[in-house]
């Protein structure tokens, strides 16, 4: 038996998507049917209108990358149960009131995490605790320069940082959003319009690990100022597409690491998934709260994509059914 759903589809690139009614199948071996309760907005969500974005599926789909929810069926092999409160990341299909998605992509909510938290701490958490920890081998100890350290995953960064014994340099434009960055842990504060950003760093002994979620002009004095041996997170390019001097990496013995976190289900889904274990845990232990700024009913979700569009939004938007 099918359930019908409501959901939030893209029928054509940079054309609005709207709500449709939806059949969803029942699940087939490795699937799970999820009654949705929340589901998370990102940048890529506008992306995708736009068709820009590098794993946009083929129109018509349902927008929504990350969510959370109840089992209602599952298919064969899951390994799951009907009724097990569970957070997917799911790729497409969370602006929805039901979905049917690969049991691989789905984790159990601890009991002390509600189904906006699990939504929202997938991907911004997972990619900063991934690349910090699988990819950087952040250390105690260790200096950690964060650009964009107010935004989505930049926070979460200086969050996860500090949780990792880690000295934290935070650079973010402006006072309001330094005091962001203050709040969840950062040790130094530096403002993205300074003009003495290298200087500042290296007065305070330099980056063991820069993690530059911004590019563009941040990145050559972020990247002067990081120590031999050190290594320089790639996370995104906000601010635009750094030109990058690899004779200079290599006189200094810098490591450049690209991370992209949604490809590891595809190629590489263990660590993927031993990170977000870990998130859970520490979430439900209360070591990390993703920051809401917004909770939102469905049929505000055009609201929510304005926040983004307008960089309104200081923490996570999420949609609730």
């Amino acid at each position: 038996m099918s359930e019908q759903s409501q959901a939030f589809t893209l029928f054509q690139a940079g054309q609005m998507p709207v709500w449709k009614p939806l059949e969803v199948a029942q699940p087939g071996p490795g699937e799970i049917s999820v009654r949705i309760r929340a589901c998370a907005l990102n940048f890529a969500d506008l992306l995708m209108i736009k068709g820009t974005y590098q794993d946009t599926p083929a129109p018509p789909f349902v927008l929504g990358l990350e969510l959370a929810g109840d089992i209602t069926a599952c298919g064969e092999g899951v390994g799951f149960a009907t009724g097990d409160r569970v957070a997917i990341y799911a790729g497409q299909g969370g602006l929805a009131t039901h979905g049917t998605f690969q049991a691989a992509r789905a984790i159990k909510l601890p009991d002390g995490v509600d189904y906006e938290t699990g939504a929202a701490l997938q991907i911004a958490y997972g990619t900063s605790h991934m690349a910090l920890d699988y990819k950087a081998q952040l250390k105690p100890g260790e200096r950690l320069v964060v650009t964009g350290a107010a935004g989505g995953v930049g926070l979460t960064a200086v969050e996860i940082g500090k949780i990792m014994g880690a000295e934290v340099i935070a650079i973010a434009r402006g006072a309001d959003k330094l005091a962001v960055a203050k709040a969840a842990g950062a040790d130094h504060l530096i403002d993205a319009d300074a003009p003495d950003i290298r200087d500042q760093i290296k007065a305070l002994g330099g980056a063991d690990v820069v993690y530059d979620a911004v590019g563009g002009p941040l990145y050559e004095p972020c990247f002067r100022a990081t120590n031999p041996d050190g290594r320089y997170l790639l996370i995104g390019f906000a601010g635009g597409v750094p030109e990058m001097k690899p004779n200079h990496m290599l006189v200094k013995n810098i490591t450049a690491i690209g991370f992209y976190w949604g490809a590891y289900y595809q190629f590489n889904p263990a660590p993927l998934r031993a990170s977000l274990e870990t998130l859970m845990t520490w979430a439900d232990e209360g070591r990390i709260t993703p920051h809401l700024s917004h909770r939102l009913p469905a049929d505000q979700v055009e609201k929510g994509l304005d926040l983004l569009r307008t960089r309104e939004a200081t923490g996570k938007v999420v949609i609730t059914f």
